[in-house]
């Protein structure tokens, strides 16, 4: 197991929002390891941000920590207890991740962010179009960006609209997969303002954000953490 310091990865769970312990990912057909024996982390208020070179784990480490690929060795804790099969739902509606090429349904805007509320996890909310069109301000757009169609939408916009479709559902904790890697520095902007409007509403949130832009990576984290060949350190690479 890879060694980590005290401020990495701490023994205590107070505070702590996602921890990891040991989590392992292998691809048996390879035979290699993609993720080592990995102790991690994420107290409310951290924003974290991981850099390395391209296929060094990073996206490995992001879907596991929000149970969309299976460990092959250690657990994933939430506020200090094992998640159960039948509590992986309610983990994704605090614990969200969010890809770098987002999937838009056909329709408007609009109909994209009403989408979720009709999965059975999210029926005891309810679709605010007041709210959205606030945080749609926050990236720069009017409330009119709500009645756009999907398929008009610049690579841009259709991450702002990903990302509001997920912010709207009040998650604690973001896993941002290289957000904006396909976007010019405007849009990306546009994303960091929008995740700063999120961070706004509730000191306890938390975030981790993939970037291979060192600018990035110093304006959208405070905790820098890096990952090379599978091994994930505390500290730039």
């Amino acid at each position: 197991m890879i060694p980590m310091p005290d401020s990495f990865a701490s023994s205590s769970t107070r505070g702590a929002l996602v921890a990891a312990s040991g989590i392992e990912r292998r691809d048996p057909a390879r035979h290699t390891t993609l993720l080592f024996a990995t102790d991690f982390t994420l107290h409310e208020g951290d924003r974290a941000v991981i850099t390395g070179p391209s296929g060094s784990g990073k996206s490995v480490f992001l879907r596991a920590l929000a149970l969309l690929d299976p460990v092959d060795a250690g657990r994933i804790l939430w506020r200090g207890n094992p998640i159960a099969r039948a509590g992986v739902p309610a983990y994704r509606r605090r614990v969200a991740y969010i890809a770098q090429r987002p999937a838009m349904l056909d329709g408007s805007v609009e109909d994209n962010l009403r989408y979720p509320f009709g999965l059975k996890i999210y029926r005891d909310v309810h679709f605010d179009r007041a709210a959205v069109a606030r945080l749609a301000s926050a990236a720069s757009r009017g409330e009119d960006f709500l009645d756009k169609r999907a398929s008009d939408l610049s690579g841009g916009e259709a991450q702002i609209a990903a990302l509001i479709r997920v912010l709207q559902l009040a998650p604690d904790v973001l896993l941002l997969d290289e957000p904006t890697a396909s976007l010019d520095p405007a849009s990306a902007r546009e994303i960091e303002a929008l995740v700063d409007a999120w961070f706004a509403e509730h000191a306890g949130r938390a975030s981790i954000w993939v970037s291979h832009d060192p600018e990035q990576a110093r304006r959208v984290g405070a905790r820098q953490l890096a990952m090379v060949a599978g091994k994930l350190t505390e500290g730039t690479p």
